[in-house]
């Protein structure tokens, strides 16, 4: 059973980064479904090797430089696999005006000027938001980032329908409708990192990410009745801004 688990976990490795996994490690459209729950885990590696880089990165350079080192070392980590999602999906949603067209957009390897933008927002706005963190919650801010926003894709994924199927996706479905047991575990590693955070600010954070989540489902379900691969790595993109945003909420009493 370990060894089932462990080749899950490496297959969602596999799937959304760069990183290297053991020869062993097997294939099949099952594994890739079951490694599903393995999401936000994979968010809390990607998020350790930012940490990680800016602790090193701090210990030379100023602050503003030792955070954009560790969103490079993210970037490189994953291949720029969710910022390509979201500039397709900002580029299909944009562009489009009914399903088809859109989702023939999104499978489009070339970047329109909506994706553009959408791009070096989020590069920007991820850059300006976790400079302005203090500099002792900037490794637990990237940990617990990129693990929850991962659990927020990882939820629409398991509550939507996929709604493209054919040869030329990105993504094939990876897990329609997962099971409790399975929510679970994705839920254990999307939480474990927000407790070294301020709890006020953990809270706004989970918060405004949940409703980006929301906002960003309700677009694709009224749009193109579901999800597909790139519109997760949107979600995941969006949604770990705006948990940045959360952690910089001043509360008054």
């Amino acid at each position: 059973m370990l060894k089932r688990e462990l080749e899950y976990f490496f297959g969602a490795i596999r799937f959304f980064t760069r990183l290297p996994v053991p020869a062993w490690v097997g294939h099949s459209a099952e594994a890739l479904n079951q490694s599903a729950r393995y999401f936000p885990a994979v968010g809390l590696l990607v998020g350790g090797i930012g940490a990680l880089v800016y602790l090193a990165a701090a210990l030379l350079w100023p602050k503003s430089v030792a955070v954009l080192l560790s969103m490079a070392a993210t970037i490189y980590a994953t291949g720029a696999f969710h910022e390509d999602g979201l500039s397709d999906t900002v580029d299909g949603l944009g562009g489009g005006w009914e399903k088809l067209r859109i989702l023939e957009i999104m499978k489009d390897s070339r970047v329109g000027s909506y994706g553009v933008v959408a791009m070096v927002l989020a590069l920007l706005g991820k850059f300006t938001l976790l400079s302005a963190l203090d500099d002792a919650l900037i490794p637990f801010a990237l940990l617990a980032g990129h693990a929850f926003s991962r659990f927020c894709s990882t939820m629409l994924l398991a509550s939507m329908d996929y709604v493209r199927e054919d040869l030329l996706s990105k993504a094939k479905p990876l897990a329609t409708r997962l099971t409790p047991g399975a929510l679970l575990v994705a839920a254990l590693f999307a939480v474990l990192p927000l407790v070294f955070l301020p709890l006020s600010n953990a809270v706004s954070g989970v918060f405004l990410a949940a409703l980006a989540t929301l906002w960003f489902a309700r677009l694709f379900k009224r749009w193109l009745g579901g999800y597909t691969g790139d519109c997760l790595g949107a979600t995941q993109q969006l949604s770990e801004i705006a948990f940045y945003l959360g952690l910089l909420a001043h509360w008054s009493n």
